[in-house]
């Protein structure tokens, strides 16, 4: 990497936690007005990296040193950083659903006027700064009523609000369909031109390549390199070796599938919405998966792909209002997400953090929370065999911790979500629902899960994938259904699919069957 005007520099940091050295001499340097990616598998370090740059991890916590604009950076909490002009949005948005656009953009640095909050200086200011970040919403709109995209831009009219210098976005695509990515990248490119420096941890490395000015993978919490995107010198092969340490021969797994007979098969399936009386967000949806089979599920976001799932599985979302369930041939209509469980399907969530872990709960005791009843006897969980459990899964899932005893919490997100796998493993399903499941997720992570994935269509299970990445679902299916609007708008084997058929029935209605109001 050239010098250029070096903005950061990140010196020889160490950083270690009880019995984990999570960062182990990181040094990178960041030149002024680029847009610096940093990559590297689930857990490598680089969440830690950025809380130690924005004073989470405070100084005195680890070893090395900061430089920011020539200086030493010696950050007590969030706000030292801040007021240099360091911002970091994670992952997890940090806003307050219940408050306003405005309430948010100032809150810890209000607008005010004779020691009161001056809300038409705020509102004006709020609308400025949404202006700024193309983002046409009412400052007075409540967070909860804006989708994830808009969210983002809110967090990031906050740091604008800040004078911000730096500003780190951990994953800001993760949660975005394509459209609020590209808008999210495009803007990105605007702060550049307006010289503001931002680094990006990303694991979609298509974005890297196409708005990067340079790359540092980190690995096992050192530092393998950085290279200078604008010199030619990465291709996504390269960041991918260099992440995980070997060479990826494919994106995805060979395989070749072994297909039975239908195990699941849902006709006529339709759901009301929960909060609006006579829209209907499953319509007249018919599908089936045989054993041994991964099946697709591809739609833009909003197109019903979750609530059709979770409707499924329980009737956990919606209200149901028809259709038919056989499993093996054998009739089922599970009211109740126990009993769902009980008939032999499973969910994975695709959002994790608040449906599919209780970040209080210790690895071990999250693994075994959804088939307790296995390792009770006489009345008494046989703690021996919960620990032997959770110890194996950590081993076939690779879930990067020193003891099954730690908190969920203490995981990057990559092995969260490992641990959301391991937990519906664990009730031997039959038939598997996995949403979103490598969102978030490393190369490498991705991989180990794809070939998890089709070990148990091996088993004679079936496997339904939801995915907004298209080539996913492309790389790792044996068939494909299209929905829009909750209609199935297509079915399309694997091998005869690409993405422009996929995006083509992802966004045109196939002929409409029956008005399901007339069903319920």
């Amino acid at each position: 990497m050239t010098d250029g005007h070096v903005l950061l520099e990140m010196s020889h940091i160490v950083k270690e936690f009880p019995g984990v050295r999570a960062l182990d001499d990181v040094t990178m340097r960041v030149r002024k007005g680029d847009i610096h990616a940093i990559c590297g598998e689930n857990g490598a370090g680089k969440s830690t990296l950025m809380k130690v740059l924005s004073g989470v991890w405070v100084h005195g916590s680890y070893g090395g040193k900061i430089i920011f604009e020539g200086q030493e950076a010696q950050f007590s909490k969030i706000k030292d950083s801040e007021e240099k002009g360091i911002v970091i949005i994670h992952q997890e948005l940090a806003l307050i659903p219940e408050l306003s656009v405005t309430e948010n953009i100032f809150l810890g640095s209000e607008v005010m006027k004779g020691g009161l909050i001056d809300w038409d200086a705020a509102r004006l200011q709020a609308m400025d700064l949404l202006a700024r970040v193309g983002l046409e919403v009412d400052p007075d709109a409540p967070i909860k009523t804006l989708g994830v995209g808009q969210q983002q831009l809110v967090e990031i009219a906050k740091a604008l609000s800040k004078n911000v210098k730096l500003l780190i976005l951990d994953e800001p695509t993760a949660a975005l369909n394509e459209d609020d990515s590209a808008n999210l990248l495009q803007l990105m490119l605007g702060l550049k031109a307006r010289g503001i420096t931002c680094i990006m941890i990303s694991h979609k490395l298509n974005e890297i390549a196409a708005v990067s000015d340079a790359v540092t993978v980190i690995r096992d919490g050192k530092t393998v390199d950085t290279y200078d995107v604008v010199a030619g010198q990465v291709d996504e092969d390269r960041i991918i070796k260099a992440m995980v340490g070997r060479s990826l021969e494919s994106r995805y797994p060979e395989h070749t599938p072994t297909i039975g007979e239908v195990l699941l098969e849902v006709k006529d399936w339709n759901v009301e919405s929960p909060t609006i009386p006579g829209r209907f967000i499953t319509k007249n949806a018919s599908f089936h998966v045989r054993r041994g089979e991964v099946v697709g599920f591809a739609g833009l976001m909003g197109a019903g792909r979750t609530e059709l799932a979770r409707s499924v599985f329980g009737r956990s979302f919606g209200i149901w209002r028809s259709g038919q369930m056989w499993l093996a041939g054998k009739e089922i209509a599970p009211k109740t997400v126990q009993q769902a469980i009980q008939a032999g399907l499973a969910y994975v969530t695709e959002d994790r953090k608040v449906l599919g872990l209780n970040l209080l709960d210790n690895i071990k005791t999250t693994i075994v929370s959804a088939n307790l009843g296995k390792i009770v006897k006489n009345g008494l969980l046989q703690m021996d065999e919960e620990t032997a459990i959770a110890e194996q899964y950590r081993k076939d899932l690779r879930i990067k911790t020193s003891t099954v005893e730690a908190g969920v919490s203490t995981l990057s997100g990559g092995n969260q979500q490992k641990v959301v796998l391991a937990k519906w493993m664990f009730t031997t399903p039959e038939v598997l629902i996995l949403d979103e499941p490598t969102r978030g997720i490393d190369v490498g992570a991705k991989y180990e899960i794809y070939k998890l994935i089709h070990a148990m269509a091996d088993e004679g299970k079936a496997v339904i994938v939801i995915s907004s990445e298209l080539p996913e679902l492309l790389g790792i299916s044996d068939r494909i259904y299209t929905i829009r609007e909750g209609e199935i708008t297509g079915e399309l084997a694997a091998a005869e699919a690409d993405q422009e058929t996929l995006m083509r029935r992802m966004t045109t209605t196939s002929t409409a069957p029956a008005d399901p109001a007339s069903l319920s």
